[in-house]
């Protein structure tokens, strides 16, 4: 995988694009560097914001608080900051 991961002092960003209203949510890959996810959530009042965070906070066993949406809150492409995680732990999780 080639994600593009920008590390700094207390974690990581990422760039995600979500798929909502999909039958199940998963990561599904990654693509010219951003993770490709599919949420079952609609986007609908941050539903699929929230679907993003729980499903990143499960996949990394790490809680949601440490988990923040930086850009795109109100689009399919967002970058998103995880706290205390390092790169090699992103990319163990993603796979």
């Amino acid at each position: 995988m080639t994600l593009t991961i920008r590390e700094n002092e207390d974690g990581v960003t990422i760039e995600c694009r979500v798929s909502p209203r999909a039958g199940q949510s998963r990561i599904k890959g990654e693509m010219d560097g951003i993770l490709l996810v599919a949420l079952a959530a609609s986007p609908v009042e941050g539903a699929a914001n929230e679907e993003l965070i729980a499903l990143l906070s499960k996949e990394l066993r790490i809680p949601k608080f440490r988990i923040s949406i930086l850009r795109g809150k109100r689009s399919r492409k967002k970058v998103v900051h995880i706290q205390g995680v390092s790169r090699t732990d992103l990319l163990a999780a993603t796979q």
